[in-house]
């Protein structure tokens, strides 16, 4: 599968993705687009999954009618996400296209 991390998502979860192509936004010298043009690009290059902590894409993008699909992730910081590696790797291998699904990163606080 082809997954394209938007702008800042977090760059080690790069490394539990494996058997997937992984790309990033700048390495693809999208960094500067708006998130329509974002996903368009991604779309005409063949991406299957945008993997971004944007949570304004839903809402700001029609979704309908996509060829790829969009997880998004709560949090941008990696301690936050690294707990959630394995929910990650399930999504994308259950999402369908044009689908969104929402992966929330919470930090967990012990109990005083």
């Amino acid at each position: 599968m082809r997954i394209l991390f938007d702008h800042s998502t977090p760059r080690p979860l790069r490394g539990y993705l494996a058997g997937h192509d992984v790309d990033t936004a700048a390495e693809r010298g999208w960094a500067e687009l708006s998130n329509g043009e974002l996903l368009d690009s991604a779309e005409d290059a063949g991406y299957d999954v945008l993997i971004t902590p944007d949570q304004s894409i839903p809402y700001q993008q029609n979704l309908v009618g996509r060829q790829l699909y969009i997880l998004a992730l709560s949090s941008n910081r990696w301690p936050l996400v690294r707990p959630q590696v394995a929910e990650i790797r399930s999504a994308i291998e259950v999402i369908e296209t044009g689908e969104l699904i929402e992966i929330v990163c919470e930090e967990i606080r012990g109990i005083e």
